[in-house]
C-alpha cells in the first residue's frame, strides 16, 4: 500500500483531536454533575433569590433533596402535580400513571424548590435533577406547579430564576425541561422566561405530543457580578 497523503494523515490527526476533545468535555461534565449530587446544601448558592415579595405576596422557599423533603410537602407536591396535569396527560399518547409519576417524583437523585407564602401555606414548588444529558450537565427541570392563587404574580418566573443560579453555580450547561405541545400557557410562558428549542427535541416533522426546550447557562464565577434578581415577568399560569 502507498503512503498515506498529507491530507489524510492531517485529516485523521483532526478526527483524533476531535474525539479527544469530546471525550473530555463529557468527562468535565460528569464531574460536575457528580459535584453537584455531592452537595449537601444548595441554598447558599442562591440565598438572595428565596425571597419572593410582589405586592401583597410574601414568599420565602427553600431547597432540600427529596430523601429529606416532609411526607406532607410531598404529598401535597404530588397532589398538586396531579390536579394541574393529570388532564393534560390523559389527552396525549403518554396517558397519566400516577403510580408512574410518584416513582419519577420520589427518585432519590430528586431536589425540591418549595415556596411557600408568610402564612405558611405551600404555593409552588420545582422538581429539579443534577444529571447528563445527550452528553450535556443539566439541570433537568422535571416539575414546575404553582397553585392557582400564586399564578400571574411572577413566582413562577422566580422559580425558574433559582434553577438557573443554581445551573450556573454548579457548572451546568443548560437548564433543560420538557413542555407539552398542547399546553400553550406553559410553552409561553417558558419562551418569555428566554428559553427556545432544544437540539435534543423531536423534529416538528415527527408527530409529537411533547418539546425540548432550554436555556444556554454561562457558569458563574464567585467574584461574578449577581444578575438583578428583581425583574419579573406577568405570564398567564406563572
Amino acid at each position: 500500500m502507498g503512503k498515506k497523503s498529507v491530507a489524510s494523515v492531517n485529516k485523521s490527526k483532526e478526527k483524533r483531536q476531535a474525539r479527544k476533545l469530546e471525550q473530555r468535555r463529557i468527562a468535565d461534565g460528569m464531574s460536575y454533575v457528580t459535584s453537584a449530587n455531592k452537595l449537601k446544601e444548595l441554598a447558599p448558592l442562591c440565598k438572595e433569590l428565596l425571597v419572593y415579595r410582589n405586592k401583597d405576596l410574601e414568599i420565602d422557599m427553600y431547597i432540600q433533596k427529596v430523601t429529606e423533603l416532609d411526607k406532607k410537602v410531598l404529598d401535597w407536591a404530588i397532589d398538586l402535580t396531579e390536579r394541574n396535569m393529570k388532564n393534560l396527560y390523559e389527552t396525549c399518547a403518554w396517558g397519566w400513571n400516577k403510580d408512574d409519576k410518584v416513582e419519577q417524583m420520589m427518585d432519590d437523585s430528586a431536589w425540591y424548590l418549595i415556596a411557600k407564602d408568610k402564612n405558611d401555606k405551600l404555593q409552588a414548588f420545582s422538581h429539579f435533577r443534577f444529571d447528563m444529558d445527550f452528553g450535556d450537565p443539566v439541570l433537568y427541570c422535571y416539575e414546575l406547579q404553582i397553585e392557582a392563587g400564586g399564578r400571574r404574580r411572577g413566582l413562577g418566573q422566580r422559580v425558574m430564576g433559582v434553577l438557573e443560579r443554581l445551573a450556573a453555580a454548579t457548572r451546568m450547561r443548560c437548564v433543560r425541561l420538557t413542555a407539552l405541545t398542547h399546553n400553550p400557557s406553559a410553552s409561553a410562558f417558558f419562551r418569555a422566561c428566554g428559553y427556545i428549542l432544544d437540539e435534543t427535541s423531536p423534529p416538528k416533522e415527527e408527530i409529537s405530543h411533547y418539546e425540548i426546550l432550554s436555556k444556554a447557562i454561562e457558569a458563574m464565577d464567585e467574584d461574578s457580578p449577581k444578575e438583578n434578581s428583581d425583574s419579573r415577568i406577568e405570564i398567564a399560569g406563572s
